[in-house]
């Protein structure tokens, strides 16, 4: 069992949440139920399926859930750029929120990939 607290990964995705947190609160209030919805759900699936992982008794187990993370995380990108498309929100924080997260997909990535490899 590792202690996901611990993890650099783990650490930037749950930052990362608060950061989609505070931008998505300046969608239009008519994507209450719709984009921001999903993209706070898509932002907090990524720290907690880290967090899960690290719980797991075996690396196999563990990159399972490392690539649940990642996929929530292109799930989010993916919902940001419609976001962006659309110039609902501040472009320059867009642009700075969707940075991040494409080191946080390179982080978790290359985790996973360290992970397939010694398994």
């Amino acid at each position: 069992m590792r202690n996901f607290k611990n993890l650099t990964i783990w650490k930037r995705s749950f930052e990362l949440v608060d950061m989609v947190y505070e931008l998505s609160k300046d969608l239009p209030s008519d994507e209450k139920y719709g984009l921001t919805s999903q993209i706070r759900r898509s932002a907090v699936s990524i720290p907690s399926n880290i967090a899960e992982a690290s719980g797991r008794k075996t690396d196999k187990e563990f990159a399972r859930f490392l690539e649940i993370a990642l996929g929530s995380a292109f799930e989010l990108e993916t919902q940001l750029l419609i976001v962006q498309k659309r110039k609902m929100l501040d472009q320059e924080k867009l642009e700075t929120i969707i940075s991040e997260l494409v080191q946080i997909q390179k982080m978790i990535y290359s985790f996973y990939s360290n992970l397939k490899a010694r398994g």
